[in-house]
């Protein structure tokens, strides 16, 4: 999925039949960032967000293809020692297709969601878009 590639890796099957599921089944605190990333990140030129999107095997929770950024809402099973091995292996594995991952924790954005929106704005402004754009323009994610 990294448009500005000569090889793209697409895909796996396994992630793009699992992306539609996920959307359908969000988390709460998913559900919840997701309303608050339409409703304030428009202000931000060149912020639109996609959810639940298939990158090589894996399915990020929201991410900005034009700014090259994935935010990734962590519930419990992310303390988990196995589960932090697996999370540093996936945020390798987009790291190496340009993006940069941000993790948020459900709790965060549960309690004090300003402070996660002004996160993820500080990781956008610092970002260098994409020269091919990146879905900015229609589409329901």
């Amino acid at each position: 999925m990294a448009w500005n590639r000569e090889n793209p890796n697409p895909p796996s099957r396994a992630a793009a039949r699992n992306a539609p599921r996920l959307c359908r089944s969000m988390t709460d605190a998913e559900r919840r960032l997701w309303t608050a990333l339409r409703k304030e990140m428009p202000a931000i030129a060149g912020t639109h967000f996609r959810r639940q999107v298939a990158i090589g095997r894996y399915v990020a929770d929201f991410v900005c293809l034009g700014r090259r950024l994935i935010v990734e809402v962590d519930g419990e099973i992310h303390v988990d020692a196995e589960q932090r091995k697996r999370d540093l292996e996936r945020d390798a594995y987009l790291r190496g297709q340009d993006f940069r991952v941000v993790r948020i924790r459900n709790r965060e954005v549960m309690l004090d969601m300003k402070s996660v929106l002004r996160r993820i704005a500080v990781e956008l402004k610092g970002a260098t878009p994409s020269p091919q754009g990146g879905g900015e323009r229609g589409g329901v994610a």
